[in-house]
């Protein structure tokens, strides 16, 4: 600490390595907290060493990092260790716009994404609640600069064009010319050879003095001109944001570095942010999210509204539980406990004046799923891809835990109130208006996943439509015959790709800069609704009643579905990206 005290105005650059790995690790700590895998982790704490020049060692598990950095010189080790886990997609995005940022300040190219000015410019509003909006700012200023430079700069042409000297112009076509005069064969009378031959000397000579010194002062102007057009067309952006192009027009080694002090300033304002949204906006996500994956399972109205009520509840529960840094595993039990019986209570309710509403029996499996712990699941079947198994082995530790605590605090609900789900009853409905009623459904439950996630609402409106595609695809080949297992697959390698299209889209210009969001954030929440919390559930249900047989039936249905989706994805990533299609 003494070490980092003594640097913390310093340069990062001039810093020891102590300050150096302070920043390093920290970033990891950060993107490990935010829910995101090893791989991601190492990829950004390699991101931040590179411009220092440290070399980083790193052993990333599900809530612990032990990291190695070297300068060549000296040699310090770093363990952090966080008290749980979570999910802040928010966080994900924010720290690759700190990389970019923290990168190009200090003189190497960004890595995410192609706008810099939008790093530069999110890093001085992390103050704003809503970083999303002040990207989307940034970016809608940056094309309004970009339309005015490029209509100055054909201005300026023209008028350049318009106001070359004519004289400079004509000494250029003369010295065109010149050639052909000097070439000139008019003879002399014989008796005036003699005479002339020492005056054409002496004025040969003087004309190409004459004609070095037109030449000089030509591209003397030619010079002038170019810089006064540049000098034009270098002129920093004005208006709000004006402050954040202080860097147009500077050559590299006038970029401004980064001190250490700086660098955590603006990791203190990415780890202290509040959550996007409050615990009861939070949970009326999470209502219309089951409430859309139960009308996916199948379910009618009345499934929907219990489930919409009973996990509306339970999450706002959840998030108002976790606020006071109680155990999850407690939390998640007794949230899923206050899900099943309101949900059941709703249905109760419903049916003292319809008695069709007690019949559903099902519906409390619908207001369980807001617990199914996603990005673990994924995560940690793509770390075990990477060949980093102690990572994925506690990510699926810790789903299996969540899970087996969800379904077993619903089973002892439905034993206590004597339900017996069955499945859902068909629905009938025309398979045209079936389709579309799948893509609005899949729509409303992947937004409502991302707000969960704490993503901003475009990242959630990204997602959304992903989300949408996908698993409309799933079901509609699913019911054509493909297994549910192929179907999963399929929908989860389509998420992955469009994901890698959509990012590519941006680097490319193609859409705006400010979209650029991480594919995990969109992909996970996309296939989030395609884990099969049905299966899960029933698998337990005939354990609790030891009935074996069907309790491996459907368990092993869920896990063959469950492995699927981390292998889609894993797919996406090997035909896009050249960091996952070798082992380097």
């Amino acid at each position: 600490m003494e070490d980092i005290e003594r640097d913390w105005d310093k340069p990062i650059t001039e810093a020891g390595i102590a300050a150096k790995a302070s920043v390093i690790v920290r970033v990891g700590m950060l993107d490990l907290g935010a829910g995101t895998g090893s791989f991601r982790v190492r990829e950004m704490m390699h991101r931040i060493a590179y411009p220092l020049g440290v070399h980083v060692r790193a052993d990333v598990n599900l809530t612990d990092i032990e990291a190695a950095c070297t300068d060549g010189r000296d040699r310090i080790t770093e363990v952090v260790d966080l008290p749980t886990t979570g999910v802040n997609t928010e966080r994900i995005w924010l720290l690759e716009h700190f990389a970019d940022w923290f990168n190009v300040n200090l003189g190497t190219g960004s890595m995410y994404h192609s706008r810099t000015e939008v790093s530069e410019g999110l890093m001085q509003h992390l103050d704003q609640r809503d970083a999303s909006q002040v990207s989307a700012d940034l970016s809608r200023q940056l094309r309004k600069e970009s339309k005015e430079n490029k209509a100055r700069l054909e201005a300026q042409e023209q008028a350049a064009e318009a106001d070359d000297d004519p004289v400079l112009d004509a000494l250029e076509h003369a010295e065109q010319a010149r050639p052909g005069d000097r070439d000139s064969q008019t003879a002399a009378p014989l008796d005036m050879r003699g005479i002339n031959r020492a005056e054409r000397a002496g004025r040969a000579e003087g004309e190409a003095q004459e004609t070095k010194s037109r030449r000089e002062h030509c591209e003397e102007a030619r010079d002038r001109r170019r810089a006064r057009r540049l000098e034009r067309t270098q002129h920093p952006p004005k208006g709000e944001y004006a402050s954040h192009f202080d860097h147009v027009g500077q050559r590299p080694e006038r970029r401004r570095g980064v001190t250490v002090r700086q660098a955590h300033e603006r990791l203190d304002m990415i780890e202290h942010r509040k959550p996007l949204y409050s615990p009861a906006f939070a949970g009326l996500a999470s209502a219309c999210a089951c409430a859309a994956f139960v009308f996916l399972l199948g379910g009618g109205p009345y499934d929907m509204i219990g489930a919409f009520v009973g996990a509306g509840l339970g999450h706002w529960l959840r998030r108002r539980m976790f606020i006071h840094h109680l155990n999850q595993f407690f939390v998640t039990f007794v949230c899923v406990s206050v899900a099943a019986l309101a949900c059941t209570g709703t249905l109760r309710l419903i049916g003292l004046f319809d008695p069709v509403a007690l019949q559903h029996d099902t519906a409390y499996i619908g207001a369980m799923l807001f617990v199914i712990p996603g990005f673990p699941m994924i995560t940690g079947g793509l770390d075990m891809a990477k060949i980093d198994f102690p990572s994925g082995i506690q990510r699926v530790a810790y789903v299996l835990c969540i899970v087996l605590i969800a379904t077993l605090a619903g089973w002892m609900v439905a034993s206590i109130v004597h339900l017996n789900p069955q499945g859902f009853e068909p629905l009938g409905l025309n398979p045209v208006v079936n389709c579309l009623l799948r893509m609005v459904f899949a729509f409303i439950g992947v937004w409502g996943f991302s707000v969960m996630f704490n993503s901003p609402q475009r990242m959630c409106l990204v997602a959304a439509v992903i989300g949408m595609i996908t698993d409309t695809l799933r079901l509609e080949i699913v019911d054509m015959g493909v297994p549910a297992e192929a179907g999963a697959f399929i929908g989860a390698l389509l998420a992955g790709l469009l994901a890698s299209a959509w990012r590519s889209s941006v680097r490319r210009g193609l859409l705006p800069p400010h979209l650029g969001y991480p594919r995990i954030c969109m992909t996970v929440p996309s296939i989030v609704i395609m884990v099969p919390g049905l299966y899960m559930y029933r698998a337990m249900f005939y354990l609790g009643a030891f009935d074996t047989l069907h309790a491996l039936d459907w368990a092993f249905r869920a896990f063959m579905v469950i492995i699927c989706l981390p292998i889609g994805l894993l797919m996406a990533r090997v035909l896009t990206d050249k960091s996952w299609r070798y082992d380097v």
